[in-house]
């Protein structure tokens, strides 16, 4: 078996609450302790007296006259007062303590938050300023965390419930990494608010061109200002680190570029799902690359496509490389590897439950049109040998301007494609892999640029943003339907 060079071998507010519950409860429980001493100090010496008074000479009566007295009764158990039985249960969580100058702060940020694209009136301007004119205590405390919170969350993780979220899979650990209460705890010891909330929001360079973007469009402009909007949140929707290296496809713009180190160092054109088999938006991690893939058919194309011709005429079917077990409701179809397979000569192996992945496609004249949206959900992807090449260099460790090392990978892989077998080589590294929806995003560069809303997906993010804030904790999760591959 040839050897491939360069490819791999195979919450709560814990903090200040911990801080301020003793400074309450101590005085109520030594309250009750005090109490407790004065009834249970007597009722154990009249227990000692009782115990000592069993001590008696030894009964030397006859049994016929032996006299018995009954057992004491037992004292009962001492009732404690409603409000000190009160007092011993456990206490509700605190609030952290809120100054004037900091909640003021936070209100000049909720004030503003327009420019990062959210709703001023979710995060209740008014009841903060009430709040901060009755002055510090309980109230504001309770206001201002509350505020804090649930701002620090939509900047992180976005204010759509996720219904309006359509086919959106990419699984944000952003809530394990980035913790609100230690964000708060930040925010309230060094007195800067902003920089603890700017913290948790993305980090991508597209995200910062879009809230540039928004800040200098004119509020007459709602139709900009809404995709400008769109766009943001579906950033917050993404893990904040996305990799040191990675791979990111954008489906509107029928593009996926390769990202090392905060740098774009290529891009292929891909074709994307069709709208009745869409691409869904997912993370996976690119572990190899296979070469000369079966194709292995999802039930929905057997039903709608393969099945009917099998039917029809299998002969037809036969050639262009399908071959079938079972009938009906069991027919399972497998497509050969060839020069003309729907898969090509190339894949880039990328596990995940949806089973959509990058791929070669023999039908290369197809990515001069725009759009290119003929999939069944994966991404067909022009030059995709050159990917290939480049994915193996990357994780291989090797330098990328290394010219000999580029050239050796190269040479490996067109001869593990000439032997004509499945092969599967693991990389050393994976690779995230995102493919992402964006209908305003820059393309490599600086600039931002629009792209046609290919399945119709802003509108239920816009619907979202004019209806009331709803508390993530509310929504449940919608599983999307499982595209095909």
């Amino acid at each position: 078996m040839p050897q491939m060079s360069g490819l791999a071998r195979p919450t709560g507010f814990r903090a200040f609450v911990g801080l301020q519950r003793p400074l309450v409860a101590k005085g109520k429980l030594k309250m009750i302790f005090v109490r407790n001493a004065f009834v249970l100090v007597p009722a154990l010496l009249l227990a000692g007296t009782a115990a000592f008074a069993q001590q008696a000479p030894k009964n030397i009566l006859p049994p016929a006259v032996t006299q018995t007295t009954p057992a004491p009764a037992p004292l009962p158990a001492p009732a404690l007062p409603p409000a000190d039985a009160a007092a011993l249960a456990e206490i509700a969580p605190l609030a952290p303590t809120w100054s004037l100058a900091d909640a003021g702060k936070l209100l000049g940020i909720v004030r503003t938050v327009a420019k990062r694209g959210l709703i001023v009136a979710d995060y209740e301007p008014d009841a903060l300023q009430a709040a901060i004119t009755g002055g510090e205590g309980v109230a504001l405390n309770d206001v201002a965390t509350r505020v804090f919170t649930r701002l620090a969350t939509d900047l992180r993780d976005g204010r759509t419930p996720r219904a309006a979220r359509v086919q959106w899979l990419i699984v944000d650990s952003d809530a394990v990494t980035l913790p609100i209460d230690a964000a708060l705890t930040k925010a309230l010891a060094s007195h800067d608010i902003d920089g603890a909330l700017t913290a948790l929001e993305p980090k991508h360079p597209d995200y910062a061109a879009l809230k540039a973007e928004l800040a200098k469009t004119p509020a007459s402009d709602a139709a900009k200002i809404g995709l400008l909007r769109v766009n943001l949140e579906r950033w917050r929707w993404m893990p904040q680190m996305l990799g040191d290296k990675y791979v990111l496809a954008n489906v509107p713009e029928y593009m996926v570029r390769v990202n090392t180190y905060g740098r774009n160092i290529a891009a292929y054109r891909v074709i994307v799902g069709k709208k009745d088999t869409a691409t869904p938006q997912l993370s996976a991690k690119a572990v190899g690359i296979v070469v000369h893939p079966p194709w292995i058919l999802p039930q929905s194309i057997i039903r709608q496509e393969v099945g009917p011709l099998i039917a029809r005429n299998p002969a037809a079917a036969r050639a262009r490389g399908y071959v079938w077990t079972g009938s009906g409701k069991t027919l399972s179809v497998v497509q050969k590897p060839g020069p003309t397979a729907a898969l090509g000569q190339l894949k880039i192996d990328m596990p995940n439950g949806e089973a959509i992945f990058l791929h070669d496609t023999p039908n290369k004249t197809l990515f001069a049109n725009n759009p290119r949206a003929y999939s069944h959900g994966c991404l067909r992807t022009d030059r995709a040998y050159e990917l290939g090449i480049l994915l193996s260099l990357i994780q291989s460790g090797e330098r990328l301007d290394d010219v000999t090392v580029r050239e050796r990978i190269a040479d490996d892989l067109v001869t593990l494609i000439r032997a004509g077998k499945t092969e599967k080589y693991p990389f050393k590294e994976s690779i995230p892999v995102h493919i992402g929806y964006f209908t305003m995003a820059t393309t490599g560069g600086k600039a931002l640029h629009s792209f046609p809303d290919l399945y119709g997906r802003d509108a239920p993010v816009l619907a979202a943003f004019a209806r009331p804030r709803v508390e993530p904790a509310a929504v449940a999760p919608v599983v999307a339907p499982a595209p095909v591959g």
